[in-house]
């Protein structure tokens, strides 16, 4: 596996952004996606000397992150990482404990490859990325949403 981003829920994709900036320095954005499948926006920022984070907001009140947002709690959502083989990845996690939250399914943000979210034994999400050598295209810009 190979570390991708860490996943952060927000109400509101350019105050996170905003936010991100004014913490960790990060001015460097992919463009925002929509995803109707997965029910999010996502965004992916990057700074010169930090981690990759995916701002996650909700595409309506069904969004699988809507819950986050209403409770506060697991809006610090998940950790990614790309994998060659999600199958196989997904049957080693199984065999070590871990369930699947829900089923396999394309992502826009990823070119429509599959990705799948798996809960730990200690309660933490990771997400895998079916796309070995994804890289995020990231530009630098004012902060506009």
């Amino acid at each position: 596996m190979k570390f991708d981003h860490i996943g952060v829920v927000v109400a509101d994709i350019g105050e996170g952004r905003q936010m991100l900036h004014a913490l960790f320095g990060i001015q460097n954005w992919t463009e925002m996606f929509e995803d109707p499948v997965i029910g999010v926006f996502v965004q992916f920022g990057i700074g010169s000397d930090g981690p990759c984070y995916e701002l996650i907001a909700p595409r309506g009140e069904k969004s699988p992150v809507s819950v986050a947002l209403r409770t506060g709690k697991g809006i610090l959502n998940h950790v990614a990482y790309l994998v060659s083989d999600l199958e196989s990845a997904g049957k080693g996690l199984r065999e070590a404990g871990w369930m699947p939250v829900a089923e396999a399914q394309p992502a826009v943000a990823y070119n429509g490859r599959t990705v799948q979210f798996f809960m730990s034994p200690l309660r933490f999400i990771v997400e895998l990325i079916e796309s070995p050598e994804h890289q995020h295209s990231f530009a630098t810009d004012s902060l506009q949403p």
